[in-house]
């Protein structure tokens, strides 16, 4: 019987978890919290597919939206790879329980920007919930999969320290309860650890969204790729709330409208449609339902012209019993600030949300070396694997299912090629480190860090500004170093080296990049 490690437990680390197991073999699953604390979590938009393997034209249709979506850059192969497993992908989660939303018989399927067809299936808008209750059941009742709750990765062990060509054995992670180190010895490490949006002030992501496993790899000798593209959604609720709350797209998709200040005044005092009077169409012919990246952008400018913090989404053209019902958590969400879809304008603003880039990984999901090899025994799936499926900028409900294709397709890699090799894994060395006794630095640290990517590392970019991050990531980075050479690791600790890790290569690659496209805008290069 092999091990494999699995770090993380949204929907790429829960259903390759499954999948190795069924195939006879020991998983052990850390994650850094609770198991539900992940981004699926907070999904509630849905996952796109083609359920009917025969509709070629709908499969044809969602690769020519992905393509067109990604700017140019994505990987044709792997689209049309995913996109044609989408149907298999989907049918397992529902084997395993999960419910998505029907009318009638069939199922109800929503759109999103940047689609041009219904083709998002949805458990109202909690699908990441409903996906993340289906797979955690199903772990659950599992004999040979341990799940290790509360429990921090801090760096991977290689079979050969400093050479990645000889692959990793196993993992040092650090227990948030009892904040001691251990090693966990294991025949593959799979990375599923999602992305890094706690780089920014404002964002959709849980908490634990802190770059931890792309930085790991990094440090074990894997190579980043399009790191420059991050994705920030567009209509992030904006009315007190401490922590951003995402209003899903599929919102706009049934006919939600951005508007600003002055467009929301020519609306009230006219009689055509909302999206007659948005600002989007100054961007896209698409309007409200243009791409993320065009929209973000849009929403970015607005604010600036005018210095307000936010546009408004319009709903009170709509049926306000059908918004209700199909967008319950929202509506509960809005309730607490006194508002309510089908009513008054939602005040909303963009916040950091996807990791478009990420590992350099193979169509098995196998991390990448800088020269194309793959490392032995590291695999990366889901939010921080840069598999080619996005390019410049990720297709609205695209994410789940790469990460559920991928998760499948290494999950079966491993199993095809699996050998029983559990080596000794060294324990963590700690002799001179002291417990960190003042927190203070790190908190400030962070919040520079924020500052500096809010600020410098946005929707919008220039080259001072690029520049004038990387020296202030340097400099950061030289600073946690210092602390975390002479320290015992903490959780605070961890998080920061990882994140100010994950800053510089996007910061680089953004300074490296010479165009604009999609997701990366440099006003500088226009």
């Amino acid at each position: 019987m092999s091990r494999v490690i699995i770090i993380g437990s949204g929907i790429a680390g829960l259903f390759a978890a499954l999948r190795v197991e069924q195939a006879g073999h020991e998983v052990i699953i850390i994650t850094k919290q609770r198991p539900e604390d992940s981004s699926t979590n907070w999904a509630q938009g849905g996952i796109a597919g083609i359920l009917d393997k025969t509709d070629g034209e709908g499969m044809q249709a969602h690769i020519e939206d992905t393509l067109s979506c990604g700017d140019g850059l994505c990987d044709e192969e792997i689209v049309r790879c995913v996109v044609e497993e989408a149907g298999d992908r989907i049918r397992d989660l529902l084997s395993i329980g999960v419910d998505f939303q029907k009318d009638g018989d069939d199922f109800h399927l929503v759109k999103e920007g940047g689609h041009s067809a219904r083709r998002i299936l949805h458990a109202k808008d909690a699908t990441g919930a409903e996906i993340e209750r289906a797979l955690n059941n199903a772990v659950s009742t599992s004999d040979n999969i341990t799940l290790r709750p509360h429990t921090l990765g801090v760096d991977l062990i290689q079979r050969v320290h400093g050479d990645p060509s000889k692959g990793i054995k196993g993992i040092w992670c650090l227990s948030l309860d009892s904040g001691e180190m251990e090693s966990i010895a294991g025949d593959a490490v799979l990375i599923a650890t999602g992305g890094c949006g706690q780089l920014w002030e404002r964002t959709t992501n849980p908490p634990v969204a802190s770059g931890d496993g792309l930085a790991m790899a990094v440090r074990a000798g894997a190579t980043s790729k399009d790191m420059a593209f991050f994705q920030f959604h567009p209509t992030a609720l904006m009315a007190g709330n401490n922590r951003p709350f995402l209003i899903t797209e599929a919102l706009r998709g049934e006919g939600g409208v951005l508007l600003d200040d002055k467009g929301l005044n020519a609306y009230r005092l006219g009689d055509l449609q909302p999206e007659d009077y948005s600002f989007t169409l100054d961007f896209s012919p698409d309007g409200s339902l243009a791409t993320r990246d065009v929209v973000a952008r849009a929403c970015d400018q607005r604010m600036k012209i005018s210095g307000a913090d936010y546009v408004w989404l319009i709903t009170d053209h709509l049926d306000k019993e059908e918004l209700h019902s199909h967008f319950p958590t929202i509506e509960s969400k809005l309730n607490e600030y006194a508002l309510s879809l089908g009513k008054a304008p939602l005040p909303v603003a963009p916040a950091a949300h996807y990791m478009v880039g990420g590992l350099s990984v193979d169509i098995n999901g196998r991390v990448l070396m800088a020269n194309d090899s793959p490392i032995p025994g590291l695999y990366g799936i889901g939010e921080v694997a840069c598999t080619g499926m996005h390019g410049a900028n990720r297709l609205a409900s695209n994410s789940l299912l790469e990460a559920v294709v991928f998760a499948n397709r290494a999950a079966e890699h491993f199993i095809s090629e699996s050998v029983n090799n559990i080596e000794n894994v060294p324990s963590w060395r700690a002799e001179g480190m002291l417990e960190l006794e003042e927190h203070a630095p790190l908190i400030r640290d962070l919040e520079t860090l924020r500052k500096t990517m809010t600020d410098d590392v946005g929707i919008v970019r220039t080259f001072n500004r690029l520049e004038r991050a990387k020296r202030m990531l340097e400099l950061l980075s030289k600073e946690v170093d210092l602390i975390w050479r002479r320290s015992i690791p903490s959780r605070e600790l961890v998080e920061l080296r990882n994140l100010v890790l994950v800053a510089t290569h996007i910061t680089e690659d953004a300074l490296n990049r010479k165009e604009n496209r999609g997701l990366h805008w440099n006003k500088d290069l226009i």
